[in-house]
């Protein structure tokens, strides 16, 4: 490893930026300092040393594995033999083996050793494959995997949402893999044959949004069918006698010849044996057939068997490895296709032993997940590599217990598990199920009465979560959380928690010795939490402070009341319900006698909410705690240059500058700044950092540190006290003065939120640094500043009243279509809570019909008589919850849904939507039905059929019950972080940033194999790696690198975000530059086709992200000379940049361009000159005469000047002269590919980095120059694709 690398391995100093949602947020958010996460550091040299580790060299083994050549496989050290059995169930030839062993020299090799620990293992040994004999549960492994194998291409796991199996279907548009595709097809030459017509829906001002293309049909697909059947057999299991001739389990199979056999699965391997449906004859048949493997059995009894599994097997081996990884987390389709129910003994097997946990695979059993949540908690992380080994562990237990507890929760639902208290009312349930503790989200026992009542209880677990989550990431030793994830599932939301020991067996009352459990009526508190939650309260911003309790005696906490401390039979402290971690968000909770600031007053604050659980986002306290240091440091610099000015005589010497956050400023402030400020800043920060021994310095800190609510008086440091305004929580007497400046602290940060925030949310959309596309990111993007989606009405309105409304439609219009759909959804929670399992799907489409389609009256079908329940008298006890004797779902209209939306978005989010039906909603908003469909569908997990749904009919209803094909539950869980990956790709962002290429690209590297660590293949971090790796490549000049990072990242969004979502799209785009790069034209194309298919669906035309995908096709419709059809993409782009960034802008100047150019191609000059000169003008008006881009574009006007001269002469010439005319040849160029190219990369934000060592020396120059004209506030119009999402922050010169 290269010297200088040292120098950014210390990760103390490295900032870190907050991720969200793969991207990284921008700078400006706050940075979020982890705490917590650092400590263990060990100096610069040790993580030197760690790195090292981690690339440990690897060998290669020979392997041989009976019947086959043996292969070379290679290893690394750190491995498991385990790893090398996965390689070989994989691999083509030997994916049917599963019971074997591996030897060395006739020694079996320990499955869960590493390879480095095992003696004599080294660079050409050879490993031998030994079948082993199988039992119960070897042979069980078998048969599961051989099912796997004969449905590895079969897409209905994914439809079906089991197994983290999720959809991708980039193979399609591509034609297999692009590696190789790429290499045999020839460059440059297939010009002729591509057709390039667009579907008649994708071509710009098409009205049509069909929903079939979305999941195209792959031709893999339709599978080749190597059996009829395989399940188990009705004669299982073997009886005593037989099990002592080692017969394990019986098999009955149908082949594709129609030949039924029934199989004896014994300790030796597979034989046919004589029984048949009706008689048990376990004897072997003649011949038998005994084979090892199952396949080697069916590949003697049936030849076509033989020849489909081969053909299977080598398609299986074909498919790029992402296409078939399974996922983290699972990703649910909101729509499939028709999907034949095949006889699968697995599955039949899985869905009746309710495969408890997966209890095949675990000795013991049923796992206890709350041990292994905390133990992997407890592991070292001293250094690099332990730290991995947590993190890994931490993330693998958290997926698994995310997937069990939503089975569970399901069970639950479904009334397919037992209440531990049965007797009781069914809301009032609690379940047990796999070591997970699941509790409904309604107001039990009046617990929540006074804060809301079920609508309280229902928002109490997502802020338990939250805090959770925040606790977690603090990640202090010693303090342990509970495992949580929330489901809503079928209309009710449902807790699932890890059990913490031996708090089954005692009342709450007795394990409780930290916080109340009555709200604060009775508190107790205890020294051990105190020193814990100590340590998380300056991350947090937490205040310690002191209430009273039921006995008027003053009780020190450092958290909420309502949090509770108990330490469980296995010593550990606990800490739960966490509702409160975060303050009360003042703007939503009415308190008598106190005011709020005047701008919120003005905002129509504070407003009535469902329930008084409000709080404040931790995003938003981080940039509050921000904003005010900024006000802080100034106040102290202001101080500090009067007390220079009033003398000037002592010079101080200055120390070093503290470890201080520095925060970018924000615009407002920039404008107040003041001549010598900079000088001044220094000097509070030196101030900040002294001891505070000077008492004209110590006066000037504790004077900034009054006005800006600063908890101590020597030093910046602010928190909030989380028990403020929460009723039944009284403060003792000497903490008034305390209190109110709690008070004062809370109303500034309500204030912050609706002054500041809202504002700087629609200053960044009007400037396109950020841009929503759909319910997600939109939501996203209110997250990411701390704004909650109960400010969506607020936020339309002040988009409404801003003067540049018409630059923000698009953004306007998503809110309003997340507005609607979640006002749909609170309604249809309710609506199917009563709703019984018979009449699911008729209930859900009656829903859809009311909600979508313009027929007036929606009739719900019932279901026949004999279906509905007859036993309304009989006791309520045993009945699952939800299975309501209702049939009231089936009354509501269209027009009573519409009202209750309308009053739903004038209760909760204060907005007033003038509309009684959805076409009037849709006509005067501007929105699309396929889109509300499809947020509402993902909102509450409804999937329904792949078809064409005519929403607009008036005479029929648009949906019926067969198009619903399921509903999936919605699933919120933690997700861990990879801290040091995370490290390394920030400080390789900001190395690229900073023009250090190679160097970035190394750190890039580096993270993506931490992040591969710890999260596995698949993530949506890993995701954002490698589409930046791409990018660099592709910069760096490394086309064919490029394009196999970003054909990872494409897959990689597909499985883990969605094939629709707002990522994926990009991430389409973003291949189709490097396709055309590379010379596949046609794939280039079709990928971008699909990109503006997918746009169209989710947001529709009308968004600026559709001019840059618009520019792209029209560019490489221009290359392949497709003129007409190019121009009406670009013209469209023209239009849509126009009306977003402002007729002045230069992306409209490129626009123009662009267009120019193509009708010089087209050889009509006189429109060619006119988008040029517009576009001339726009240069000239923005970046002055001398600037080379106008200097270009009037050269360009020259040049068509006089090809326009020449062809009027020519026409000229024909006239005069008629037929006999001497014509000169004229000049009708079909651009260059590398022009085109070029066009391209400009459109794209990507600038080439020249990169020899003088012009990277100028780069960095220039780089300085801008930040500090930066840092003046005199930022130059930004280059052509205006502000860059971070990752691509590629110096533009």
């Amino acid at each position: 490893m290269n010297k200088n690398k040292k120098r950014w391995f210390n990760l103390k100093k490295l900032k870190l930026i907050p991720m969200v949602n793969g991207d990284a947020a921008l700078p400006e958010e706050g940075e979020l300092k982890q705490e917590g996460n650092c400590e263990a550091d060990g100096g610069e040299d040790s993580n030197e040393q760690e790195v090292i580790v981690i690339q440990d060299t690897g060998f290669t083994v020979k392997i041989q594995a009976p019947g086959t050549e043996p292969f070379d496989l290679q290893v690394s050290p750190q491995e498991m033999v385990q790893e090398i059995h996965q390689v070989l169930m994989d691999r083509e030839d030997t994916c049917h083996r599963t019971c074997f062993s591996l030897q060395l020299d006739g020694n079996v090799l320990d499955n869960f050793a590493e390879l480095k620990s095992i003696e004599g293992l080294q660079e050409g040994s050879l490993l031998k494959v030994v079948e082993e004999p199988y039992t119960v549960r070897e042979a069980r492994i078998h048969v599961r995997h051989i099912r796997d194998l004969l449905k590895s291409l079969d897409p209905s796991d994914a439809y079906n949402g089991v197994d983290c199996n999720s959809l991708s279907f980039l193979s399609i548009f591509t034609d297999g893999d692009l590696g190789d595709s790429g290499k045999r097809k020839k460059k440059g030459t297939e010009l002729e044959q591509i057709d390039c017509t667009p579907p008649e829906h994708i071509l710009p001002g098409s009205k049509e949004r069909p929903l079939v293309p979305l999941q195209p049909q792959n031709k893999d697909w339709k599978p080749m069918q190597c059996l009829k059947v395989l399940t188990m057999s009705g004669w299982n299991p073997p009886p005593g006698n037989r099990k002592m001739h080692g017969d394990l389990m019986y098999l009955y199979i149908v082949t594709v010849e129609e030949r039924h056999v029934s199989v004896t699965a014994s300790t030796r391997g597979f034989y046919l044996n004589q029984s048949t449906t009706y008689t048990f004859n376990p004897k072997p048949a003649n011949p038998s057939f005994l084979s090892h493997s199952l396949v080697e059995l069916l590949s003697q009894i049936s030849p076509a068997f033989k020849k489909n599994f081969t053909s299977l097997q080598k398609k299986r081996v074909q498919r790029h490895p992402f296409e078939r990884i399974a996922t983290p987390f699972q990703v649910y389709s909101w729509t499939a296709p028709q999907v034949d129910h095949a006889m699968d003994c697995v599955r039949a097997e899985d869905a009746y032993t309710s495969r408890l946990g997966y209890e095949e695979h675990i000795p013991g059993q049923t796992r206890d997940w709350n041990e292994e949540l905390q133990t992997t908690r407890e592991l070292p992380r001293k250094n690099l590599p332990e730290r991995l080994l947590r993190e890994r562990a931490i993330f693998k237990v958290h997926s698994d217990f995310a997937a069990a507890a939503t089975r569970g929760a399901m069970a639950v639902i479904d009334g397919n598990v037992m209440a531990i208290n049965p007797g009781e009312e069914t809301r009032m349930q609690m379940f047990i199920w796999n070591n997970i503790f699941f509790s409904l989200g309604f107001d039990v026992r009046d617990h929540y009465r006074e804060l809301g009542g079920d609508a309280a209880a229902h928002a109490a677990p997502t802020n338990d979560l939250n805090g959770v989550r925040a606790y977690g990431a603090v990640d202090v030793e010693g303090l342990y959380t509970l495992g949580t994830v929330v489901v809503d599932y079928r209309g009710y939301r449902v807790t699932a928690q890890s059990i913490i020991p031996g708090i089954l067996e005692r009342e709450q009352e007795q394990s409780v010795i930290y916080g109340s459990i009555d709200f604060g009526k009775t508190v107790v508190s205890h020294g051990k939490y105190l020193e814990l939650l100590d340590k998380t309260s300056r991350p947090l911003k937490v205040q310690r402070h002191k209430v009273l309790n039921e006995k008027e005696e003053s009780v020190e906490l450092c958290s909420s009341v309502e949090c509770k401390g108990i330490i469980g039979n296995d010593g550990r402290h606990y800490i739960l319900d966490l509702l409160r971690t975060f303050p009360p968000d003042l703007n939503f909770l009415p308190v008598d006698g106190e005011e709020l600031s005047a701008e919120s007053q003005r905002q129509g604050y504070p407003r009535q909410h469902r329930h008084r659980l409000a709080c404040l986002r931790q995003e938003l306290i981080e940039a509050f705690v921000e904003h005010r240091y900024l006000l802080f440091m100034k106040m102290a610099a202001l101080q500090l240059m009067q007390q220079k000015a009033n003398k000037d005589s002592n010079k101080t010497d200055m120390p070093a500058i503290s470890e201080t956050s520095e925060a970018p400023l924000e615009g407002k402030e920039l404008e107040e700044s003041i001549p010598g400020l900079a000088q001044a800043k220094e000097l509070a920060e030196t101030l900040v950092s002294e001891d505070g021994s000077d008492p004209k310095s110590r006066e000037v800190v504790l004077n900034a540190c009054k006005a800006v609510g600063s908890i101590s008086n020597t030093s910046f440091d602010i928190r909030f006290n989380p028990d403020i305004f929460s009723p039944g929580v009284r403060f003792p007497e000497d903490a008034v003065e305390d209190v109110q400046k709690q008070k004062q602290l809370l109303k500034d940060a309500a204030a912050f939120l609706v002054t500041c925030q809202v504002p700087s949310l629609v200053k960044d959309c009007l400037d396109h640094s950020t841009l929503p596309m759909d319910g997600a990111t939109l939501t996203e993007a209110l997250h990411q500043r701390g704004i909650n989606v109960r400010y969506l009405g607020t936020v339309l309105e002040f988009v409404d009243k801003t003067p540049a409304k018409a630059q923000l439609e698009h953004f306007y219009r998503i809110g309003i279509i997340e507005l609607i759909t979640r006002c749909a959804k609170h309604i249809f929670r309710t609506y199917l809570q009563g709703v019984e399992l018979s009449a699911l799907s008729a209930a859900v489409s009656h829903f859809l019909n009311c909600f979508l389609s313009s027929f007036p009256d929606a009739v719900a079908h019932l279901p026949p008589d004999e279906l509905v329940s007859r036993r309304k008298n009989r006791k309520r006890r045993n009945r699952v919850p939800g299975s309501g004797d209702n049939t009231a779902w089936a009354s509501l209209t269209p027009s009573e849904l519409w009202k209750n939306i309308a009053a739903e978005a004038q209760s909760y989010y204060h907005f007033k939507i003038h509309c009684e039906s959805v076409d009037q909603v849709v006509e005067k908003y501007g929105l699309q039905k396929i889109t509300l469909l499809r947020e509402i569908s993902v909102k509450t997990g409804i999937q329904i059929l792949l078809k064409e749904y005519n929403f607009d009919s008036r005479h029929k209803p648009a949906f019926t019950e067969e198009d619903i094909l399921n509903i999936f539950p919605v699933v919120k869980h933690v997700n861990p972080k990879a801290s040091d990956a995370f490290h390394f790709f920030q400080s390789g962002q900001a190395k690229v940033q900073q023009g250090f290429l190679k160097e970035g690209c190394e750190l890039i590297n580096e993270a993506l194999n931490l992040f591969n660590n710890v999260y596995g293949a698949m993530h949506v971090e890993i995701c954002a790696c490698l589409r930046l790796l791409a990018r660099l490549n592709y910069i760096m000049g490394d086309h064919p690198e490029a394009l196999s990072n970003q054909q990872k990242a494409v897959l990689m969004s597909e499985r883990v975000l969605g094939i629709e979502h707002p990522n994926t799209i990009q991430e389409y785009m973003h291949l189709a530059l490097y396709c055309f790069a590379n010379g596949q034209l046609s794939t280039a194309l079709k990928l971008l086709y699909r990109a503006r298919y997918l746009m169209l669906m989710v947001c529709g035309e009308d968004h600026p992200e559709m001019a840059l995908i618009d520019s792209n096709i029209g560019l490489v419709l221009h290359g392949v000379m497709e003129y007409d059809l190019s121009l009406r993409f670009l013209e469209n782009a023209l239009t849509i940049n126009t009306k977003y960034h402002g007729a002045r802008s230069l992306k409209v100047a490129l626009s123009h361009h662009l267009v120019a150019r193509v009708y010089e191609s087209k050889a009509e000059f006189r429109s060619a000159l006119q988008h040029e000169k517009e576009g001339y003008t726009i240069y000239k008006n923005q970046m002055g005469e001398a600037h080379e881009k106008t200097k270009e574009s009037s050269e360009y006007l020259k040049y068509l000047t006089q090809q326009a001269v020449a062809l009027q002469r020519t026409m000229n010439e024909i006239y005069k002269n008629g037929s006999n005319a001497s014509i000169m040849p004229l000049k009708f160029t079909a651009p260059s590919m590398a022009s085109i190219l070029e066009q391209l990369n400009i459109i794209n934000g990507i600038i080439f980095i020249p990169l020899s060592q003088k012009d990277l020396e100028n780069l960095k120059a220039e780089v300085q120059r801008r930040q500090q004209l930066q840092e003046l506030g005199k930022s130059e119009e930004p280059a052509e694709d205006g502000p860059l999402e971070l990752e691509d922050k590629i110096p533009v010169d």
